[in-house]
């Protein structure tokens, strides 16, 4: 597990997060099969995957979460075959992912009225209120995810030429945005009035001991989750808020490019989800609607 790790973290690129779910999957697999033996990849055939995969499959609510399996299974497959190991011909292909219809679904957003009483619950007095105003506006101006939000440096700010450097991403890229005005305003009075002295160089960290330590993703969730609370708002999920930001650009005349540019999606079909959305773009291409003209 640790040399496969080593090889999806240097020969593929994938996130710790995405090897940590992959290394659990495979895991779950290889000690379900061989227990406490030596593993003998050579012994193992579609069967016993198949089966396995039927057993975790119940642990997940949609096709796309039991894709996972799928995909962990088939890259760890095609892995041992690249080291030359005996794997019997079938494995790879042994399972298929479940039917998981593209774009299916309609992304959920924020409407223009809750944006708008969002940022009015904004700059309420209170212990890390300053911090929470800055990680939301971080979250709606630039549809940063959780993550990096959380790992946001003070180096990673040009205040000079109004941008902000990430490099701890999804895609794990090194990526500069412009900083809108409304965002390093959020930052700035934080930094300036609440931010503890300590000698980290996160821009968001703990009020509570240790102070030396950044904020980790779980309290950026948590942060936004009490803006919503505070503002009325009957959501949980932060990435809403990454959403909206999407929506918010389609609605101001952005291309799907641009969208998907300021997002960072490696591929563009990812962005596709939000042509659902653009409503300036697809009344063009609406047809009338059949019977009467009113």
């Amino acid at each position: 597990m640790h040399r496969y790790d080593e090889y999806m973290a240097h020969a593929r690129g994938l996130a710790l997060k995405t090897r940590s779910t992959v290394l659990r999957i495979v895991g779950r697999l290889l000690t379900e099969r061989f227990g406490d033996r030596a593993i003998d990849i050579a012994t193992l055939r579609p069967a016993h995957v198949r089966r396995f995969f039927a057993q975790q499959a119940k642990l997940y609510s949609k096709p796309i979460g039991a894709g996972s399996v799928v995909s962990a299974l088939r890259g760890y497959f095609r892995y041992r075959v690249w080291l030359g190991d005996a794997v019997h011909g079938g494995l790879v292909n042994a399972i298929a992912y479940p039917a998981n219809w593209a774009l299916s679904s309609l992304p959920k957003t924020l409407t223009a009225e809750e944006v708008e009483q969002l940022i009015g619950a904004l700059g309420q007095p209170g212990p890390a209120m300053r911090r929470a105003d800055a990680i939301v506006r971080c979250a709606l101006d630039l549809g940063l995810r959780s993550g990096e939000v959380a790992r946001l440096s003070l180096d990673d700010i040009d205040w000079r030429t109004g941008t902000i450097t990430l490099r701890h991403t999804k895609g794990r890229r090194v990526d500069v945005m412009p900083l809108p005005t409304t965002t390093g305003a959020a930052i700035a009075a934080y930094l300036r009035h609440e931010r503890p002295k300590t000698a980290s160089r996160a821009v968001f960290v703990r009020n509570l001991a240790p102070r030396d330590a950044p904020v980790g993703p779980d309290l950026v969730r948590k942060t936004i989750r009490q803006a919503y609370g505070r503002a009325g708002l009957p959501y949980t999920r932060p990435h809403l808020l990454r959403h909206t930001m999407a929506n918010r650009l389609l609605a101001g005349g952005s291309s799907l490019k641009e969208v998907a540019d300021v997002l960072r999606h490696r591929s563009l079909d990812t962005t596709m989800i939000y042509a659902k959305l653009d409503s300036r773009t697809l009344i063009k291409v609406a047809l009338p609607w059949p019977g009467s003209a009113t």
